[in-house]
């Protein structure tokens, strides 16, 4: 028994091993190098120094990037948070729906997934520029609208103003939520499709209404849900550099744009190596902050 249980640890590092590689030489690895760049100066236009100064650090915590830092955090919160709003209810509702449709009601979810994130993004511009999908069904009923007024002898509408939808912190907020929303329902629907029903039933038969029943009983039973479903949403939301290129405007832009400026245009690979990783240990501290939440809840549980 001893002797198969040392075969099958050999065979288990054995197949460990190829991971562990492509891990360590694809992502440890480039980590590390940009983290050192962190640390270097520029020297010429392609030279860096390794010269273990901080001063990229301290340039990045200057006033004007440090706002956008900060502009950046309530960003992601922000669209955490409708996520939140909006995804607890359809998870809910996945969850009570019958056997026969939740299949389909994840693949719905999961469908996006499908298709490239680009084409999504200018899927988005389609529907929300001035002459968009939204904006053309706004100037029909506005027409329409003008129309009957005129119609019943009251003063008309006037000319039609198309909304202004396009590249401004709306637009980034709306695609944000659009493209991060099933990675807050998926975790939601798996706590909540493990929940145990006969509490809710206690809990209606002891006189407590659905709203309180929903939010003494189901809030707290799918907390561990809500936990990670709030991480794997805001720290992408954090990071994301797409949508508000592309949906936002020069007053828009989060701090991955500006970390994209810093490698492609500025050529100052030291000072966006340094935003990077501040942006990692923001990554860390959300994680750190997450694991000891999990850990209270856990500790409460027993």
């Amino acid at each position: 028994m001893e002797q198969s249980w040392r075969q099958a640890k050999s065979i288990f590092g054995l197949l460990l091993s190829a991971p562990l590689f492509w891990l360590a030489f694809f992502f440890i690895v480039p980590m590390g190098i940009v983290w050192l760049y962190s640390f270097g100066e520029n020297r010429g236009l392609v030279d860096i120094a390794f010269t273990g100064t901080w001063k990229n650090y301290a340039r990045a915590l200057e006033p004007l990037y440090l706002g956008i830092f900060v502009k950046s955090l309530y960003v992601a919160a922000l669209t955490t948070f409708l996520c939140l709003v909006v995804g607890f209810p359809v998870a809910l509702a996945i969850t009570f729906a019958a056997d026969k449709w939740k299949p389909w009601l994840l693949l719905l979810i999961m469908l996006p997934f499908w298709t490239n994130l680009l084409i999504r993004t200018y899927a988005l511009i389609a529907v929300l520029r001035t002459e968009g999908y939204v904006n053309q069904t706004y100037e029909v009923l506005w027409t329409n609208a003008g129309g009957l007024m005129t119609l019943v002898g009251l003063a008309p509408l006037g000319e039609f103003q198309p909304l202004d939808l396009l590249h401004n912190n709306f637009a980034v907020i709306f695609g944000l939520v659009y493209v991060h929303l099933p990675f807050m329902i998926l975790p939601l629907y798996s706590t909540l499709d493990r929940m145990d029903r006969s509490l809710l039933e206690a809990s209606l038969d002891l006189g407590a209404g659905h709203f309180r029943t929903l939010w003494s009983i189901v809030v707290p039973m799918s907390a561990a849900g809500i936990a990670s479903g709030i991480l794997i949403t805001f720290i992408p939301a954090l990071g994301a550099y797409l949508t508000p290129d592309l949906l936002g405007g020069p007053e828009s832009q989060m701090i991955a744009n500006v970390i994209e400026r810093q490698f492609k245009r500025a050529n100052d690979w030291p000072f966006g190596a340094a935003l990077s990783f501040l942006l990692v240990y923001l990554t860390f501290i959300g994680i750190a902050i997450q694991g000891m939440l999990d850990k209270q809840n856990r500790g409460r549980a027993a």
